[in-house]
Order: C-alpha cells, then structure tokens, then sequence
C-alpha cells in the first residue's frame, strides 16, 4: 500500500469512527471467503457496517474519536462492525458468532464507553428499534381501546335492557 491509499483508508476509518453509534470489534480467525461474505451480506442487511481492518491504521484512526479506549482490541486478524444505531452491528455479529465458532468477539464501544464481550452480547439481546416503536404504540393503544369499551358497556347494557322490556310488553 503506498502511503497515500494508508492515508486515504485512515481518514475513511475516522470517518466511520466519528459517524457510528456502536463499533464491535471481532478475530475473524479461520472463517473462508464465502463465510465473511456472507456476514457482510448479513451485517449489511441488518442496516450496519464490517471492514476488515489493518491493525496499526486502524489505531491511527481512532486518535481524535469517541473509540479511542478500543485501540487496545486490534491485535491478530481484527475486523470491525459498526451501526448507525447501537444494536444492529451487535446484534448480528453476535448472531453469526453463534453458529460459527471461527468468529469471535473482542468487545467494542458505544459513543465513550468502552464495552467488553458480556456488554456487546447484552447489547444484542436488545430488541431492535423497530420493536421497540411497536411496542411503544402498542401500549399506547391499549388504554385508550380499553376507555372505548368501558364506556361503551354502559350504553349496550341499557339498550339491552330497553329491549328486554320492549319485547316483554310486546309479548
């Protein structure tokens, strides 16, 4: 690499940096090609990010972010995985992290705080933002179709009783 294309994938990585909600950090140790494409494919469909990255650029650019506390995770065949919000990287890193044993978590950082591998793992358990605004209307629809029908009761059990009477005059 000369040392414009260096200088070049540092200021796209710091980019990436400055612009990311979560960074997961990952040994990508053993996996084939057609396995790290397909956890591209995966992470990417899961609205995040993954590069495979060299270690001492990769340094250099977390200099000056809010990820600077992770430089000490790039060490070996590091590669990331970073989302715009918090929980998508984690949550499929740690998905394919499941079922493939040849990835393997190192931890990652969400804006300053540095998380290790149980708190990216935590992270992933999350529900999914999405889920979380169907929940939220979910429960805001709940009081106001249960105020319909207990307002509604009282009316229906008067009509019920008004055609009670009407049908035992008329009988």
């Amino acid at each position: 690499m000369e040392r414009a294309e260096k200088q070049e994938l540092v200021a796209s990585l710091h980019e990436v940096f400055s612009g990311a909600s979560s960074v997961v950090v990952v040994h990508y140790d053993g996996l084939s090609v057609a396995e790290i494409t397909d956890l591209r494919t995966r992470v990417r469909e899961a609205g995040a990010g993954f590069k495979v990255t060299k270690n001492r650029l990769t340094r250099l650019a977390l200099k000056g972010t809010k990820y600077e506390g992770i430089s000490d995770l790039f060490s070996g065949p590091t590669a990331i995985g970073y989302g715009d919000d918090a929980i998508s990287a984690p949550k499929a890193l740690s998905k394919f992290a499941k079922e493939n044993e040849k990835l393997r978590i190192l931890g990652g950082g969400m804006d300053e705080t540095v998380l290790d591998i149980a708190a990216v793992k935590a992270l992933a358990e999350l529900p999914s933002l999405d889920e979380l605004r169907g929940k939220l209307v979910g429960l805001i629809q709940a009081p106001a179709q249960k105020l319909a029908s207990v307002t509604q009761a009282p009316a229906g059990q008067l009509a019920r009783v008004f055609g009670a009477y009407g049908s035992k005059d008329a009988a």
